[in-house]
């Protein structure tokens, strides 16, 4: 009797691995006929052998064996393509409450900043960079963008946030400061920014960190007086470009928000494929791709927009009143120092 049970319960078991291995080949073949959807939606009349043959460097026939399902892409293999496309694997999760993400490599000292910036260059080659293309960045502090240029005042920021970022450069005065040479990728990022479609949000706060930061290096003798006033007067002149571009720049939207707390969060948005940014330090953001989440971000910050005062279309006085602001605050600290 114990032989007839243990017989039946083992055909129940062999059943039931039979079609947990059904369900577990049904998900790989769905994944996989996903994953060469969406890449022929990003290659258009490209073909599709010639451009998975020449990423994961195999031969045409094998990429074709893949194409056509005859083999399955190994697990490296689909996340050098989903890397290479720019692909969300969020599409692959069961759950509406997982996501995948991506973290930019950290930066703990001043060596590392060359990557941190070839890498912020990568991801802008990696969008489909179009008209159809606008930058959300939700400035709490000046975005960084601003401060890719060979000046005191990019060498001071960057100084900063190595202090805040590493307790070993604490105290070393900036006059001994000297970054690594990275101007061509810097220089290379800014002017990828300044082509797009950009709209910025930003209130009385924005620029108060930067104040702060000068006169506390100051007040401590890491910053020197004419060291000080270079960086100040670098800074009035950047607050210039940036009303110059929000009187004469189409592509450059500019919007007063007193309402939020602003937050450093950059938004890649195009009708194909977005990105999501999400600082957790200076120079390490969290990246995202899900589609939900992304469509989520749009919405917030077309509403957060609404909310918001039009800097280019409020008229002379209200972006005179707001502009002003600034070089006032920049005038008083100069007078203190």
């Amino acid at each position: 009797m114990f032989q007839n049970y243990l017989r039946k319960t083992q055909i129940r078991m062999r059943k039931k691995i039979k079609i947990n291995k059904y369900i577990c080949e049904n998900h790989k073949t769905m994944h996989h006929e996903l994953l060469l959807r969406e890449i022929r939606k990003r290659i258009g009349d490209k073909s599709l052998n010639d451009e998975i043959a020449n990423i994961l460097n195999i031969s045409y026939d094998a990429a074709h064996r893949r194409t056509s399902q005859k083999a399955k892409f190994s697990f490296e293999e689909a996340l050098e393509l989903a890397k290479y496309y720019q692909i969300s694997l969020d599409q692959f999760l069961t759950s509406d409450h997982q996501i995948l993400v991506r973290k930019t490599s950290a930066v703990t000292q001043t060596e590392d900043l060359q990557s941190f910036f070839q890498n912020n260059l990568s991801i802008f080659e990696n969008l489909p960079l179009s008209d159809e293309m606008t930058i959300y960045y939700s400035a709490k502090d000046i975005p960084f963008f601003y401060t890719l240029s060979d000046t005191l005042l990019s060498r001071f920021k960057i100084y900063v946030w190595m202090n805040l970022l590493n307790a070993k450069q604490v105290f070393v005065p900036f006059l001994q400061f000297s970054p690594p040479q990275f101007e061509a990728d810097t220089k290379e990022l800014r002017k990828k920014y300044e082509e797009q479609h950009v709209a910025e949000l930003w209130n009385d706060m924005t620029i108060s960190s930067i104040l702060q930061q000068v006169l506390f290096y100051y007040d401590t003798r890491l910053l020197k007086r004419n060291e000080a006033h270079i960086i100040l007067q670098e800074l009035n002149e950047l607050i210039e470009f940036i009303e110059k571009k929000t009187e004469n720049n189409p592509k450059f939207h500019l919007y007063e928000n007193e309402l939020m707390h602003l937050s450093n969060d950059i938004f890649f948005h195009h009708p194909q494929q977005s990105l999501f940014a999400l600082p957790t330090n200076m120079f390490g953001y969290i990246l995202i791709n899900d589609a939900k989440t992304c469509n989520e971000t749009l919405n917030y910050f077309e509403h957060q927009i609404k909310n918001s005062k039009s800097l280019n279309t409020s008229g002379n006085r209200d972006r005179k009143i707001f502009f002003n602001k600034m070089y006032q605050q920049i005038e008083n600290l100069t007078q203190k120092l």
